[in-house]
């Protein structure tokens, strides 16, 4: 039984994510799989302890061995993934695509010195031109053909941009193109991929000891003991939990296939609607990237980009977080209300008395947190986290790892990071050529004129465009090129705006693609375990979800909510209370249903309630508050109850 619905599990994460479509029989490769695997882990352990090796050595190290192992399990075709075997071309193409990358190593010293001076050598830029194109055709297997897309139209926009009547410049010549982007660290080995090899890997890492040590299970128990007894507890614990884990997982879709598994038969059991319990699971699933500690690979690049320290990031992501994961908690509290759904009985849900003796199992998230806090690096944050996680389960037969699951383990930190070190690097192109022609400027200025100035246009645009790019890019490669491209037009128009709150913008609305129709991949993976209408389910999440469309907003209006422009308990307080209660007013428009059941005119009415109290001015929150105490009291006092509808 546990074997199939891991077969099913893999089935619905090859089908709606693209990273997840890789080969398993391996035949004898296998064993070179397992041993790169395990070596490029243990780099990035061994660089982590010691310190980083120069960007143009770590890069290429980190990069080349990767690709090497896209191409031996990820196959030209999706559907070739079941198929027994590897091509021996794929083989030929990862090992020089292993080449092309140490290549650099191997020349170092000429390629960051000499050759500036006395320009590249005709084998250098076939060495270039051979690493770009892999590197490409790596994503495009490994991540989609998407973002291969961007790049490449970024890629002839360099070379063609003298042709181009909007937006033009000068134009490059290929061979100067080529080495610009491979030799140099503002192009495939920038900053993304810097950030990749030397914070992301480990914490992926650190995701994959809580999963095979199950530390991750104690999440889900934790969870489901502390919300499962009240209204619709089914659906309430599985956002927390989805919450808590998908903050390790960085994938939406995997989060929600790996939790949904679990909680989505949960909540059918206890009459939630199929396209309901899909979406409440994927739409929690999502949110874990915005969750801190940990967040998403994205938020260490966010770091770097804005200059504020990762440590400050998990505090000022704090509230964003509470105020989407409360409507969302909100939202499955009165769809249980409308259909009459009660919490789980008492002696079904995990002992609390048996958990708080498991509680030595969240050192390693304390040990994490409290180095970031103490201004530690995230790297040396991360390596301590991993030792701890592994130190932690040797203490208990059930989260002991034997040595073969450990090296399993190693390996398996590998083929997590592969697609997200693809999707840097291929990122990392888009970056470099913004930067090389002046584009970013160049869009920023298109997005203000097209928006006439208009501040709240301006962050419509961006936010449409944010949204555009994450149905078909991952969070990370989205938000590198929307800060690249996007974030500059509200930056510009509007400098007085703390750049960290642009920046959230920009990444909230990157996240939420994967619960906004019609391109939900989340939503349609939890439709799949669901057994639900996956269209229905997306629409599902997407009201589920409503605070994450409207919070950015927010944030950007009154940065006081990211703890930001002199905020203090004073003026952070309020703005906090009626955001959410602004939350609590949406929601209860969206599912339809408030004190009793609500009909369309009240549901426009609460909608707008709930606009006002997150509108950043206490008198027009004030008006808010009003409006949604009059609609209470017309429910509580007035209005007959209709009953509860029945579950479907």
């Amino acid at each position: 039984m546990a074997q199939q619905e891991q077969l099913n599990q893999e089935e619905l994460l090859a089908k709606y994510d693209r990273e997840h479509a890789y080969r398993t029989k391996l035949g004898f490769l296998g064993w070179l799989v397992l041993i790169v695997g395990i070596a490029l882990t243990l780099f990035h352990l061994f660089t982590a302890f010691r310190g980083v090796y120069p960007s143009q050595i770590q890069g290429p190290i980190h990069l080349g061995t990767g690709l090497l192992l896209i191409y031996i399990l990820y196959p030209a075709k999706k559907e070739w993934a079941k198929k027994p075997g590897v091509p021996w071309y794929d083989v030929v193409l990862g090992f020089t695509a292993l080449a092309t990358n140490y290549y650099i190593v191997f020349n170092y010293e000429r390629i960051v010195s000499k050759a500036i001076i006395l320009g590249y050598t005709d084998f250098d830029v076939i060495v270039a031109s051979v690493g770009i194109i892999l590197l490409l055709e790596a994503t495009r297997r490994a991540v989609g053909l998407p973002i291969v897309i961007i790049a490449s139209a970024a890629i002839a926009y360099g070379l063609w941009g003298k042709g181009i009547p909007v937006f033009g410049h000068a134009g490059f010549e290929w061979s100067n193109l080529s080495t610009e982007m491979f030799f140099k660290t503002n192009a495939i080995f920038g900053i993304p991929i810097q950030i990749s090899s030397q914070y992301i890997y480990l914490f992926l890492f650190f995701g994959v000891m809580l999963v095979k040590t199950d530390i991750g299970k104690f999440f889900n128990d934790l969870a489901f003991a502390l919300t499962g007894r009240f209204t619709g507890g089914t659906a309430k614990a599985a956002v927390a939990a989805s919450a808590l884990q998908g903050m390790v997982t960085g994938s939406s879709v995997a989060n929600t296939v790996g939790s949904g598994s679990f909680t989505i038969p949960m909540m059918k059991r206890a009459k939630f609607r199929p396209e309901f319990a899909a979406a409440a699971e994927a739409s929690a699933s999502t949110g874990g990237q915005i969750m801190p500690p940990i967040m998403g690979a994205a938020a260490f690049i966010m770091a770097e980009y804005t200059g504020v320290p990762y440590s400050e990031i998990i505090i000022i992501a704090i509230i964003p977080a509470v105020l989407y994961f409360s409507g969302v908690f909100m939202g499955t509290h009165f769809e249980a209300k409308k259909h009459g759904i009660l919490g789980v009985p008492k002696d079904e849900l995990p002992k609390m008395s048996m958990l708080i003796k498991r509680f030595d199992l969240l050192i390693p998230l304390i040990t994490i947190v409290g180095l970031l806090l103490s201004g530690r690096t995230a790297t040396y944050a991360a390596l301590w986290g991993i030792g701890a996680a592994y130190i932690v389960s040797l203490f208990r037969k059930d989260t002991r790892l034997s040595v073969k699951e450990t090296i399993n383990a190693l390996a398996e930190g590998a083929r997590t990071a592969l697609p997200v070190i693809s999707a840097c690097a291929t990122a990392g192109i888009v970056v470099g050529i913004v930067v090389l022609t002046g584009l970013g400027g160049k869009i920023a200025g298109g997005i203000v004129q097209l928006a006439n100035g208009q501040f709240f246009l301006i962050l419509f645009l961006t936010m449409i465009a944010c949204i555009i790019l994450g149905m078909g890019l991952p969070t990370t490669a989205n938000y590198v090129v929307t800060a690249s491209m996007a974030a500059p037009a509200i930056l510009g128009a509007f400098p007085d705006i703390p750049i960290i709150a642009v920046h959230m913008f920009v990444f909230y609305f990157g996240i939420v693609a994967d619960i906004t129709p019609p391109v939900c991949l989340a939503a349609y993976a939890g439709a799949g375990i669901a057994g639900a209408n996956p269209m229905k389910s997306g629409v599902n999440a997407f009201k589920l979800a409503i605070a994450a469309f409207i919070i950015p907003y927010v944030f950007v209006s009154n940065p006081v909510l990211l703890l930001q422009n002199d905020a203090n308990i004073m003026n952070v307080t309020p703005a906090l209370v009626t955001a959410l209660l602004g939350m609590a007013a949406i929601s209860a428009s969206m599912m339809g249903y408030f004190n009793k059941k609500t009909n369309m005119f009240e549901r426009i009415i609460l909608f707008a309630a709930g606009i006002l109290l997150v509108y950043p001015e206490i008198t027009v929150s004030v008006v808010g508050i009003v409006i949604l105490v009059v609609i209470y009291a017309y429910q509580r006092f007035i209005k007959k109850d209709s009953g509860t509808m029945p579950a479907v």
